[in-house]
């Protein structure tokens, strides 16, 4: 079906004249992690495919009218593991693996789903001495006895397995040898190195008090010609093969003015893996919240676009693409989302984890912010200033720099000391204001978050049992414990307005730095042996702790005020830079901290499209850039770009010029007059899809592909992208451009 006929077609092409300079500046790599420098990757890694040591026993399979539970067996060392696979609605598998009789309970991931999956019938279509065979609805499961391997076919035809490879891996809970074994063959599951047991990176050292416990599962794609997904990361929106670089890591992380094209670890992380071709679209979503790396390769060479185009060429065999992914600990918990057209794999994931609220109307809007806006006359003076220049804004933000010495919930008693008068003017011409609470609490005797905290054992503890304590932007900082349902209703109520004074329901909230982000710690984050409500480590839930903390924010914004009726209650509006599965439910997210330079503008697109793919299509990133100074053509072109997506918001470090609209010179702020209100003319447009999205599951802004599936040419295409199904966009992203090439689908 055509969605975009020729003579109703809608594009839009951003342009300019001028030229720029194009800085060059990156991340010190050196302060993270490699996969050689992750014990539980190099184990993991180095295993070759071949014949898997796990057996499936088929005897011991018990099935009832929505799923399968048996035991696998590991056939070297006898570990024995449990088994479920469950039909869901929808026509969704999930699979669930653990150990039959752990030591120590291993951590389920369960705040990613919206609610208990909706479980669907089954029934056994075939049965023999080597296999099994389900049927749910149109689709089928295949499970194999020895090696233990999982098929998953859609209208009969096959579409993914796991453990095709062999590659199946599961580290069970033992006791620490009183002397370093012998390293043995990979197929045992008992591979031992110097990190198994302790492990030290730079000046930091992991107890590591479990022992080695990672899990992993290859997946492979048959007939699939690109995957998509596994946000965040600052590459192309068509993953590339690792087979000569890193895994795609998903590690959430404070990187400093990240590279660009680079699989390296970035805020957020979504373990979600699409593959796609002209007949089938499938989802794996892997439901770990540890630390993971994924290797992504062909079945032609290296490149996976490569054996794609010998596919095509008829040089090769049908495609496939593998997946392998590898997590330091929790389970094997696996949602298989079969599609089998785009649309309906993102509504499967969309029933699993949900969708992004319908925000309120003016968040659609331009917001404006800097670190630091210097006190509230400052603030009042650009407030006007957009009125004085005719620029419709709706949002003012302030960052750290408003609070009395970061103590969070309290005001510099100098520069804002009439929070309240300083918000009347904003809200007097329609706007509204956002404010920064960042997830670590200054270690201060006269702050009465902390004493609360260290009084009542709200803090997160080290691996000694003792508050956890780091550095960051207050100096000496500890960090609540999201995890323990108290200190999340104590956070919450710190948002009502008589324990808030200077703010009222036109405030809301920006969650910056909940990685957690820590200056002094393994990788600028919290060690992994600290040590979380219900005696959890915090390397099993690492990529779920700014999850918490947004959802905690959420609850408090949302009962901040003394209203019972719940159709009364508006709604809040959050911003975070972390997340994981699910956060979509409670926040808009950025791309962090982005540069001055056109290749961050021009990163923007593919970095938002694949969290919109992830759940997360309130996405923007900071216009102008958030390091460094832009010049005249760049400013422009940014927030051309900035417009058309779904967060925008202008942006800049405290050490960058000022970045209001109006100060270089009247043309420019004619240029950006013009861009904010044709952004203001598509807000019915914005919120229609936004509804849609909240309703079905696709998202706000979309890749060519997944409104037009049959066509090639679009699987690789992230410098266009749709807005709904019906506007095209190609903004300008580099210097010097007067017209660029634009493909046109459905033509």
């Amino acid at each position: 079906m055509e969605l975009l006929p020729r003579n109703h077609r809608q594009f839009l092409l951003l342009f300019t004249t001028f030229i720029s300079i194009n800085f060059v500046q990156t991340v010190d790599r050196s302060n993270f992690k490699t996969c050689e420098q992750s014990s539980f990757c190099r184990r993991i890694r180095h295993d070759q495919p071949g014949k898997s040591s796990y057996k499936l026993q088929l005897d011991s399979l018990q099935v009832s009218s929505t799923s399968v539970t048996g035991d696998i067996i590991n056939v070297d060392n006898h570990v024995r593991f449990g088994l479920v696979l469950t039909a869901l609605s929808d026509g969704r598998f999930r699979l669930q693996v653990d150990e039959s009789n752990p030591s120590k309970a291993r951590f389920r991931v369960e705040e990613s789903l919206q609610k208990e999956p909706e479980l669907e019938k089954l029934k056994v279509i075939e049965k023999s001495e080597k296999f099994i065979a389900i049927k749910s609805g149109q689709n089928k499961a295949v499970l194999y006895g020895y090696p233990f391997r999982l098929e998953l076919y859609s209208d009969n035809q096959l579409v993914t397995s796991a453990n095709a490879r062999g590659l199946m891996r599961f580290e069970h809970h033992r006791s620490k040898p009183e002397q370093r074994p012998e390293v043995v063959g990979a197929e045992s599951g008992n591979v031992e190195d110097s990190g198994a047991w302790e492990e030290n990176f730079k000046s930091h050292h992991d107890s590591k008090p479990k022992g080695p416990e990672a899990v992993a599962l290859d997946f492979t794609f048959q007939g699939a010609e690109q995957v998509y997904g596994l946000p965040e990361h600052s590459d192309p929106l068509a993953l590339k093969s690792t087979k000569k670089t890193d895994p795609y890591r998903l590690y959430n992380l404070d990187v400093f003015e990240y590279e660009i094209n680079n699989n390296m670890a970035l805020y957020a992380a979504i373990p979600l893996l699409i593959a796609h071709s002209i007949t089938k679209t499938v989802g794996v979503f892997w439901n770990n919240a540890a630390e993971t790396w994924v290797d992504i390769s062909g079945n032609a060479d290296d490149n996976v676009v490569s054996s794609i185009v010998n596919f095509v060429s008829g040089a090769a065999k049908s495609p496939q693409i593998d997946s392998h992914f590898m997590s330091e600990s929790g389970i094997i918990d696996v949602f298989f989302l079969l599609g089998p057209k785009p649309h309906d794999v993102l509504r499967q994931y969309a029933d699993l984890t949900g969708t992004a609220p319908l925000p309120p109307y003016y968040t659609l809007g331009y917001h404006q912010c800097r670190w630091n806006y210097n006190d509230q006359d400052d603030v009042n003076a650009v407030n006007h200033g957009f009125d004085h220049y005719d620029l419709p804004m709706d949002v003012m933000w302030l960052d750290i720099e408003y609070t009395d010495n970061k103590k969070y919930f309290t005001w510099d008693p100098f520069k804002f000391s009439k929070p309240l008068e300083m918000l009347h003017n904003l809200t007097a011409l329609g706007r509204k204001l956002v404010v920064i609470s960042d997830p670590h609490i200054k270690r201060d005797n006269s702050y009465f978050l902390h004493n609360d905290a260290e009084a009542n054992g709200y803090y997160v503890k080290n691996k000694d049992g003792k508050d956890y304590e780091g550095w960051c932007w207050p100096g000496s900082s500890s960090y609540l414990d999201f995890l323990n349902p108290v200190v999340r209703n104590y956070y919450a109520s710190r948002y009502k307005l008589s324990n808030f004074p200077g703010t009222t329901e036109d405030v809301m909230i920006w969650n910056d730095m909940n990685e957690p982000s820590v200056f002094n710690g393994p990788e600028v984050t919290m060690p992994k042996d600290c040590i979380h409500y219900g005696n959890v480590e915090h390397r099993d839930i690492h990529n779920l702790y700014g999850h918490y903390f947004i959802m905690t924010t959420y609850d408090g914004l949302l009962h901040r005020t003394e209203e019972t009726n719940l159709a009364l209650l508006k709604r809040p509006f959050i911003l975070t830079r972390s997340g994981f599965a699910g956060s979509q439910r409670y926040a808009a997210i950025w791309t962090g901290d982005n540069a001055a330079e056109w290749s961050h503008l021009a990163a923007s697109i593919p970095m938002c499209l694949s969290l919109a793919i992830g759940g997360f299509s309130f996405c923007g990133a900071d216009v102008g850039g958030f390091f460094k100074n832009p010049d005249r053509e760049l400013f422009i072109r940014w927030y051309q770009t900035g417009a058309f997506l779904l967060f925008f918001r202008g942006h800049a470090h405290i050490d960058t010029k000022r970045r209001e609209p109006w100060v270089f010179d009247d043309s420019t702020t004619a240029v950006i007059r013009d861009v904010l209100r044709k952004r203001y003319s598509f807000l019915p447009f914005w919120y229609t899809n936004f509804y849609q999205h909240n309703t079905t599951g696709a998202p706000v802004i979309r890749p060519l592909w997944f409104e037009f599936p049959k066509e090639r040419p679009t699987f690789t295409i992230d410098n266009e992208f749709l807005i709904g199904d019906s506007l095209l966009l190609r903004p300008v992203t580099e210097p010097g451009v007067k017209q660029v090439s634009v493909y046109f689908p459905g033509t």
